[in-house]
């Protein structure tokens, strides 16, 4: 079976803002350097919307997006917790858990997170479906430099990555806005239409430094 092509990997190489539209990232093995770092155009948040689509066969804990500042290693973390098959959204080191017993192994994901700073209500949309609505943090914006990254877990600003809990596997698609996609926001991003690309983080224009062993590669898995 042919896919995959073309392959490309940078190691440790700055990049101007590039247009991803149907490539992803390749997250080939478990260690604890294998990182994208992404560039935020953006240092103070009152609310947040992250959506990627994700594709892994990992049976364990496993990292989705981490976004740490000065104060906080945790100020927006995605998670997976394997073991209670949950979703963990963490804002400003506070977390809540989202079951998602759906979540299945060696196919696409559509996952986004929210976080409202007034009210603290944050929600997961899994594969278009929203879950319940619960309050983690309120009264308090998400401020100071962020260090975003993919593929690892952050408990210092921009390191105390663990092995355990690297993502292996493959993303795409990943946009990050200030405010909350409404539910017709978010199932135009499910179905890849006419979506309004990120304001804070967008795929199509995205600034981001490859470290270690991360491959860009075409989404495509049949021939054609």
């Amino acid at each position: 079976m042919k896919y995959l092509l073309p392959l490309v990997m940078l190691t440790a190489c700055a990049a101007a803002p590039q247009d991803l539209s149907g490539k992803m990232f390749t997250f080939p093995h478990k260690n604890n350097v294998a990182h994208v770092k992404l560039t935020a155009s953006k240092e103070n948040f009152s609310d947040v919307t992250v959506c990627l689509r994700s594709f892994t066969d990992l049976k364990r804990d496993h990292v989705l997006f981490s976004l740490a500042t000065p104060s906080f290693s945790n100020d927006f973390l995605i998670m997976w917790d394997n073991g209670n098959k949950e979703l963990e959204i963490y804002v400003r080191d506070k977390m809540d858990e989202f079951n998602q017993e759906i979540y299945k192994l060696n196919m696409w994901h559509s996952i986004c997170a929210t976080w409202e700073g007034s009210t603290g209500l944050a929600q997961v949309w899994f594969d278009g479906q929203p879950s319940s609505r619960k309050t983690i943090v309120a009264g308090s914006n998400i401020v100071g430099r962020p260090i975003i990254t993919i593929g690892q877990e952050q408990d210092s600003h921009g390191g105390g990555f663990s092995a355990d809990q690297s993502f292996v596997g493959m993303m795409s698609d990943i946009h990050m806005w200030d405010y909350v996609l409404s539910p017709c926001e978010m199932q135009n991003y499910l179905d890849d239409l006419n979506f309004t690309p990120g304001n804070v983080l967008n795929w199509r224009a995205l600034e981001f430094q490859i470290v270690d062993k991360v491959f860009i590669e075409s989404k495509k898995f049949t021939c054609q």
